[in-house]
């Protein structure tokens, strides 16, 4: 990836698989590639891929008739100008895989105080949780809604066309739009093709921690590791228990057994997890353990409240924080 510029090809830097169908001057027709947390080709096959080709066939065809407005070129950006990669992986001959400047990138940004881990740690979030189901052999079709998106009036046999402000062709067209969506955003304006209607314009309204997703595929140093699996807390425990019921508090459900064998911790499952570093809520997140990981820095203690048995309990934890084969302090 040395000599790729990653300012204009620019993705989320975890996906298995991505394409980018261009122009002979370097403009981006189409982006083919996605994924969930669920599996690297959730939305990939030879169907799909067969209709984003189609789809760059017709894009070139515009750009040959000069009917293709031109988008502005993004800032130019090499590996190498991450000083860190370019000191131990560049130099050094080995080879730089995706993942790596994604987490090179946030991790210059986190020595520099400038990461943001809402938009750099959650990435792609799964359109799934906003009830949208798409039927991947024929790209953007809905095949089923539910939830905000069924709410909204998404219908199955709608066709996606725009997502988030921007025109789409391809699920990866779709999810790049998704991800660069403001984490503080409220709304999800989209445009559909409806059979026999024509274009139809919605709005889904977002839930609240819309922008979390499952990260434990991703290769992240910026992640500070517990090794713990938590459920949030019903309201009506939360009150049970005493506890803010707009508060982040939620139960132990696993612990895996590397947290013994680094000696983060003690908990076990069954334990609550209350507050963290003295905050017991947030009025954007409902997830203690989203909380700790958008406030405690990789690899530093923490101070948590537990109830444990009926009694609260505070307790320090260690968190650890990933290496990914670099070397030195990432």
């Amino acid at each position: 990836m040395n000599r790729i510029d990653v300012g204009l090809f620019d993705f989320d830097w975890h996906h298995s698989i991505y394409f980018f169908i261009v122009s002979p001057d370097e403009q981006i027709y189409l982006r083919y590639g996605g994924r969930d947390a669920v599996s690297a080709d959730s939305y990939l096959d030879l169907d799909s891929f067969t209709l984003a080709l189609r789809a760059g066939l017709e894009e070139h065809e515009r750009w040959l008739a000069g009917e293709l407005p031109a988008s502005p070129r993004p800032p130019p950006f090499f590996a190498r100008e991450l000083d860190r990669l370019r000191v131990q992986e560049l130099e050094r001959g080995r080879c730089v895989e995706c993942h790596m400047i994604g987490d090179y990138r946030a991790a210059a940004r986190e020595r520099e105080g400038t990461l943001d881990k809402r938009r750099e740690m959650f990435r792609s979030p799964d359109i799934r949780d906003l009830g949208i189901h798409l039927d991947v052999p024929r790209g953007l079709v809905v095949e089923r809604a539910e939830g905000a998106a069924m709410a909204a009036g998404l219908l199955p046999g709608d066709a996606i066309v725009n997502f988030a402000g921007s025109r789409v062709l391809t699920f990866g067209d779709l999810l790049y739009a998704y991800d660069g969506l403001d984490r503080t955003a409220t709304r999800l304006p989209l445009t559909v093709e409806r059979p026999g209607a024509g274009p139809v314009e919605l709005v889904i309204g977002l839930p609240l921690q819309w922008w979390v997703s499952d990260i434990a595929y991703r290769y992240w140093s910026i992640d500070p590791q517990t090794h713990l699996t938590t459920a949030p807390l019903t309201e009506a425990r939360k009150r049970d228990l005493g506890f803010d019921p707009e508060g982040f508090a939620c139960e132990v459900t696993r612990v895996n057994a590397r947290a013994g064998v680094l000696e983060l911790h003690d908990l076990r499952p069954g334990d609550v997890i209350y507050s963290v570093d003295g905050v017991e809520s947030d009025p954007a997140v409902w997830d203690c353990l989203v909380y700790l990981r958008l406030n405690v820095t990789a690899g530093e203690p923490l101070d948590l409240g537990v109830l444990r048995d009926g009694v609260r309990t505070p307790m320090t934890v260690r968190s650890y924080r990933q290496r990914f084969r670099k070397l030195g302090t990432p």
